[in-house]
C-alpha cells in the first residue's frame, strides 16, 4: 500500500501551514493583540444573553415536525375550548393549574386527622389573592368553571359528604356513587387497596385547582403566590405534601442557568492547573507555565467570541447550550498540546521562525482534522428536528472553530514571544538570564530554579519528557508482548459483546421530571405522581375528521370496528369509554328515531346536543355538516418512557387501520412525539458524520489504511458508547443524541493521531511502529483526553440531568476513545500493517543496497543520491555540538576513526573532545557518547555481531599502536568534506 499513499493534500497543505507559520512568527504582536481585540468586540454581545435566551421546553425539546402539533392544531380548530363548560378531558393544552398530593403517615388517608389536614390545606389555598388594580382576586375569582361554579374537586365532595364516617365509609374504586352523580376517583386517590371494587384503604390523594386561561398575567400571578404560599407554614403532623403548578415545569427549567455558572468558573481553573501540571518542567528556563496559561486563555477567548457573535446573530440561546463551553476548553487546552509537542520537537538552536514554521508543518494535519471533524459532526447534527440541539451545534462548531483560529494566532505567536524568551536562555518567571550549567558550589534547589536551557544533545530538540519516555520503553514493548495482544483481544471481544448487549436494553426519550434539579419541589411531585398515580394513563381523545357519513350503516359498522381495536388494546380500559356518538344512539332508541337518515341525524343532533351539553364540545356541527367529532378512551399503567412510546405507536397505527379517517391526541403526544423521530434521527446523524469523517480522512491523511482504521474507530467507540449508557441509567434523548454526533468527533481525534503516526514513521517491523506512535502521540494523547474530562467533571456535580448526562456520556467517549487510542488501535495495527508488508518486499533490496554503503565514506565522486539523501535527514534531524564548537583544530589527530565495510575502507580524524556516535543503520538512529583518548572505531560485519547489535557502527576502545602503519591523519582535510 505504499503506493496508494494520496498525500496530493496533505504534501501542499502542511506546506503552507509551514509558510504561515513563519510569517505568524515575523509578525508576533500583530497576531498576539487582534485575537484579544475582536474577542472584546464580539463579547460584547454577551449584552444580549437575556433577550435570546429561548428555554420553552416544547419549543426546545419536541421535534419541529411532530404530528402531534399539527393534530393540536386540527383539534383547535374544530374543538375550540368553551370557558363556560370546563372539561379537562377536553384541553388540547395541558391547562392552567395548581397541584398538590397529600400522603398519608397512616396506611390510609381516610383518616379523620388526615382529611382535617387535607381540608385545611384546601381551604387555605382557596383563600390566595391576588391584586389586579384596585381589586383583590382570590381563588374564586379566577377558577375554570362549569354552570357557573367552579371546577370541583369531586374527592373533596365526597369526603365532606361522608364527615365523621369517612373511615367506616364503603367507597367504591375506580367509581364511586354520590347522589345520581358516577365519580371518577382514578385521578384523585392513589397507592389504592381494592378487593371487589371496594376501597379498602389508599395512601395519597390528588387535588386539583384549574384556573380559566384568559388572562395570563393574572392567572400567573396567583401561581407564583401559590408556589410562595404553599410551602410556608405548613404544619402537618399526619400527611406529607408535595406541590406544582402548570408554570413549575417551565420555571424550574430555566432555573437550571443558575447552577452551571459557578462549575464553569470551578472548570476553568481546573483546566489552567491542570495545563500548567502537565507543561510544568524543572528547567527554568524551557517552563512552559505561561504557554500553558495562555493555550487555556486562548480556548476562554475562543467561547467569548463565538457565542458573542452567535448572540449579536440572533441564533437562540437555549439550557444545552450551557454545556458547550466545558466541551471547547477541552478541545482548545487538546490543541494546545499538539502544538507544544511539536514545538518542543523542533531544534533548539533554529531561529524561531524556523521552530514555528516546523511546529505548524508537523502540527497542521492533527488540530486541522480533529477541528474539521468536529465541526462538520456538528453541523450534521443541525439536521435535527429539535431546536435545542440545532443552537447547541451552531454555538459549538461556531466555538471549534474560533478555538482553531486562535490557537493558530494567539497561541502560535506566544510560543513564538516564549521561543525567543528561550533563545536568550531568561528565566521563565524572571526574565533575567540563566546560567547553562549549575556552579559546583551551588545547592540542588539552586539548579532546578536558577538554571535552565538543557536540551537533547541527540536530536538538538528539548529534552523528552518522562511520561514520554514510559511510552517508549515500558508501555510500548509491554503493549507489543504476544501475551498482552491476546489479553487485548480477549478485552475488546468482552467491550464488544457488553456493548452490544447495551444497545438493545436503551430506552427512548427524555423524561420531563428531569428538566427540573433533583433537590426541586417538580421532582418530588412528580416522583409522588409515579409512585401513587401511575395505574390510570392520559384520557386520550380519538378524532373522526372530515365529513364522515355516521348515518350510513357500512361507515358506522367500520367505525364501530375500529372503536373496538382501540377498546382491544392491552393498555385501554375497555369499560372507560365516552363517546357522543353512542350516547346519540341511547337517545334516538328511546325517542324512536332512524339515525339511517342523514336528513332525520343531523335534524335531531342539534337538539341532542343542547340537552347534552358537554357532548357539544366533541361534535363540531357547523353549516349542517359535521366536520369533525371525537370520543375517548382511557389508558392504563403508562409509567414509563417506553410504556409512552408503545402507546403511541400503538395507537396511531390502529387510527391509520381504521376504514374511517381518524387520527389520535392528547397534549403529552407533543411530547412523545420525540420516540417517533430519535433513534431514526440519530441513526441518520451518525451514518451522514461517519461517511463525511471517512471522506476528511482519506482527504487529509495520506494513507487509506490509516482511514480505514479511523472509520472502524468510529463505529467500535460508537457502539461502545450507546450500550453503556444503558447500564448507566442514560436515555436516549436529544442531550444524549448530541454527544453521541460529538462522538463520531472525538472518535476521529484519538484513533487518526496514532493511526497516522503508526503509518507514516519509518520503522520497520509493525511492533517498533506501535511503539514509535505511542511515543511521539501517547502521551499528548492521554493529555488531550484528561483535559476534556477534567473540562467535564464537575457536571458530574451538577444538580441537573442534562449536565449530568453531558458529563456522563462524554466520559464513555473519552475514556473510549482514550483505550482506543492507545490500546485497541495500536495492537490492531500490528496485526495489520499491510503496508509494511508490501513495501518490504519491494525495498527490502533498496534497504540492504543503503546499509551496505559505506557511511564513512566521504569522496563525493562516489555518493549516491540516497546516501545524500540520508546525511542530509541525519544532518537536518541531530545536531551533533553547539553551533560555537571547534570541531577540527588544524593539528595533527592523536585518533583516526577507521570505518570498514564489505570491500572498502576509509578512514577520518576524530579529535579526541568530539563526541562520536553510534548508527543504527536499519532505523538510521544515531546515539551520541565522548570518546577516550586514542580510540580506534570500525565496521564490524554484522555475522560477528550478535541479533541486537547487527549492522550497527560500534566503537571496540582499541588505543592506536604507534608501531601501526596508520598514517596521522591531519584534521584540516576533513574541516569541508
Amino acid at each position: 500500500m505504499a503506493g496508494s499513499r494520496t498525500d496530493c493534500v496533505e504534501r501542499p497543505f502542511s506546506a503552507g501551514y509551514r509558510r504561515f507559520g513563519r510569517f505568524v512568527a515575523t509578525h508576533p504582536w500583530r497576531f498576539f493583540i487582534a485575537p484579544l481585540f475582536v474577542s472584546t468586540v464580539l463579547g460584547s454581545g454577551f449584552y444580549l444573553l437575556e433577550d435570546r435566551e429561548a428555554n420553552d421546553i416544547e419549543e426546545q425539546f419536541t421535534p419541529t415536525n411532530g404530528p402531534a402539533k399539527l393534530e393540536r392544531q386540527f383539534v383547535r380548530e374544530n374543538f375550540p375550548p368553551n370557558d363556560s363548560a370546563f372539561s379537562v378531558r377536553r384541553l388540547h393544552t395541558d391547562g392552567v393549574y395548581a397541584s398538590f398530593i397529600a400522603v398519608s403517615t397512616a396506611p390510609t388517608i381516610f383518616t379523620h386527622a388526615a382529611v382535617k389536614e387535607i381540608l385545611t390545606l384546601d381551604s387555605k389555598i382557596r383563600r390566595i389573592n391576588v391584586s389586579t388594580g384596585n381589586e383583590q382576586l382570590t381563588f374564586d375569582g379566577l377558577c375554570a368553571r362549569k354552570y357557573n361554579k367552579c371546577i370541583p374537586n369531586k374527592i373533596i365532595d365526597v369526603v365532606k359528604h361522608y364527615g365523621n364516617k369517612i373511615e367506616e365509609a364503603e367507597l367504591t374504586f375506580p367509581f364511586v356513587h354520590l347522589g345520581f352523580a358516577r365519580i371518577f376517583l382514578g385521578y384523585s386517590v392513589g397507592g389504592v387497596n381494592v378487593s371487589s371494587a371496594v376501597l379498602k384503604s389508599a395512601k395519597a390523594l390528588r387535588l386539583f385547582y384549574f384556573l380559566k386561561g384568559g388572562n395570563r398575567s393574572v392567572t400567573d400571578q396567583w401561581l407564583n403566590e401559590f408556589l410562595r404560599v404553599f410551602p410556608s407554614n405548613l404544619s402537618l403532623n399526619f400527611i406529607k405534601v408535595t406541590h406544582s403548578t402548570s408554570l413549575s415545569r417551565q420555571v424550574e427549567f430555566e432555573a437550571n442557568t443558575k447552577d452551571v455558572i459557578p462549575l464553569f468558573s470551578i472548570t476553568y481553573v481546573i483546566a489552567i492547573v491542570f495545563a500548567i501540571l502537565s507543561c510544568l518542567r524543572f528547567d527554568c528556563v524551557r517552563n512552559k507555565v505561561w504557554v500553558a496559561t495562555f493555550g487555556v486563555l486562548s480556548a476562554g477567548l475562543a467561547v467569548l467570541s463565538s457565542f458573542g457573535m452567535m448572540l449579536y446573530i440572533g441564533v437562540p440561546f437555549v439550557m444545552t447550550v450551557a454545556n458547550s463551553p466545558f466541551l471547547i476548553l477541552g478541545i482548545g487546552v487538546d490543541d494546545m498540546f499538539i502544538l507544544i509537542s511539536c514545538w518542543q520537537q523542533t531544534n533548539v538552536h533554529d531561529r524561531v521562525e524556523d521552530r514555528l514554521a516546523d511546529t505548524y508543518k508537523e502540527a497542521a494535519i492533527s488540530i486541522t482534522i480533529t477541528t474539521l471533524t468536529d465541526v462538520m459532526a456538528f453541523y450534521i447534527g443541525l439536521m435535527t428536528p429539535f431546536r435545542s440541539v440545532q443552537s447547541f451545534c451552531l454555538y459549538s462548531s461556531t466555538a471549534i472553530l474560533f478555538c482553531y483560529i486562535y490557537s493558530i494566532t494567539f497561541f502560535g505567536a506566544f510560543l513564538v514571544l516564549n521561543g525567543r524568551r528561550e533563545n536568550a536562555n531568561k528565566h521563565w518567571l524572571t526574565c533575567k538570564e540563566a546560567p547553562r550549567d549549575c556552579p559546583v558550589d551551588r545547592s540542588k534547589c539552586y539548579q532546578l530554579c536558577c538554571v535552565g536551557g538543557a536540551y537533547d544533545r541527540h536530536s538538538g530538540a528539548e529534552e523528552v519528557q518522562p511520561m514520554n519516555h514510559f511510552f517508549k520503553k515500558y508501555y510500548g514493548p509491554f503493549l507489543t508482548k504476544p501475551w498482552t495482544k491476546l489479553c487485548v483481544i480477549l478485552l475488546y471481544a468482552m467491550y464488544l459483546a457488553i456493548s452490544i448487549n447495551g444497545c438493545f436494553q436503551i430506552q427512548e426519550g427524555i423524561d420531563l421530571r428531569n428538566l427540573a434539579a433533583d433537590d426541586s419541589y417538580v421532582v418530588r411531585y412528580y416522583d409522588n405522581e409515579k409512585a401513587y398515580f401511575s395505574e390510570y394513563g392520559p384520557n386520550i381523545m380519538v378524532v373522526v375528521r372530515g365529513e364522515f357519513p355516521y348515518w350510513d350503516e357500512k361507515n358506522m359498522s367500520d367505525l364501530e370496528s375500529c372503536v373496538e381495536d382501540f377498546k382491544n388494546l392491552s393498555f385501554v380500559d375497555k369499560d372507560i369509554f365516552t363517546s357522543w356518538l353512542k350516547s346519540y344512539k341511547f337517545y334516538c332508541r328511546h325517542t324512536n328515531l332512524n339515525l339511517s337518515s342523514e336528513h332525520v341525524f343531523k335534524t335531531n343532533l342539534v337538539s341532542f346536543l343542547r340537552f347534552y351539553s358537554d357532548f357539544k364540545q366533541d361534535v363540531n356541527f357547523t353549516n349542517n355538516s359535521i366536520h369533525a367529532s371525537r370520543f375517548f378512551i382511557q389508558t392504563l399503567n403508562i409509567s414509563t418512557a417506553l410504556d409512552e412510546m408503545n402507546m403511541l405507536n400503538k395507537l396511531r397505527d390502529t387510527a391509520k387501520k381504521c376504514p374511517a379517517p381518524l387520527l389520535v391526541y392528547h397534549p403529552t403526544f407533543i411530547y412523545h412525539d420525540q420516540y417517533a423521530v430519535i433513534v431514526s434521527n440519530t441513526i441518520q446523524n451518525i451514518a451522514v458524520t461517519t461517511a463525511v469523517m471517512l471522506f476528511i480522512s482519506l482527504l487529509l491523511i495520506p494513507n487509506p489504511l490509516c482511514s480505514l482504521w479511523v472509520t472502524f474507530s468510529i463505529g467500535s467507540v460508537i457502539v461502545g458508547v450507546t450500550g453503556f449508557m444503558a447500564l448507566w441509567d442514560v436515555n436516549l434523548d436529544t442531550i444524549s443524541m448530541i454527544i453521541l454526533v460529538v462522538c463520531i468527533g472525538f472518535s476521529v481525534d484519538f484513533s487518526a493521531h496514532i493511526s497516522y503516526a503508526f503509518v507514516s514513521n519509518q520503522k520497520l517491523s509493525a511492533n517498533e511502529k506501535a511503539v514509535e506512535a505511542l511515543f511521539h502521540l501517547g502521551y499528548p494523547i492521554v493529555q488531550g483526553a484528561m483535559s476534556t474530562l477534567l473540562g467535564v467533571v464537575v457536571l458530574s456535580a451538577s444538580k441537573n440531568y442534562i449536565f449530568r448526562t453531558f458529563f456522563k456520556i462524554m466520559f464513555l467517549v473519552i475514556f473510549f476513545g482514550l483505550i482506543h487510542g492507545v490500546m485497541f488501535i495500536p495492537v490492531f495495527l500490528t496485526f495489520f500493517d499491510i503496508s509494511n508488508r508490501s513495501s518490504s518486499k519491494g525495498g527490502s533490496k533498496e534497504k540492504r543496497k543503503a546499509e551496505d554503503q559505506p557511511l564513512g565514506k566521504f569522496q563525493p565522486k562516489i555518493r549516491q543520491d540516497k546516501a545524500i539523501e540520508l546525511e542530509k535527514q541525519l544532518y537536518d534531524n541531530h545536531t551533533f555540538l553547539p553551533d560555537n564548537h571547534q570541531i577540527c583544530p588544524t593539528q595533527t589527530c592523536t585518533s583516526v576513526w577507521t570505518l570498514t565495510g564489505n570491500t572498502q575502507s576509509t578512514q577520518m580524524c576524530m579529535a579526541s573532545t568530539v563526541p562520536m556516535f553510534r548508527i543504527d543503520c536499519q532505523n538510521y538512529e544515531i546515539q551520541m557518547y565522548t570518546p577516550y583518548k586514542n580510540v580506534q572505531l570500525q565496521v564490524v560485519t554484522s555475522q560477528n555481531l550478535d541479533q541486537h547489535n547487527r549492522n550497527h557502527v560500534i566503537g571496540n576502545s582499541q588505543s592506536l599502536s604507534t608501531e601501526n602503519n596508520t598514517p596521522a591523519v591531519n584534521c584540516s582535510n576533513f574541516a569541508n568534506p
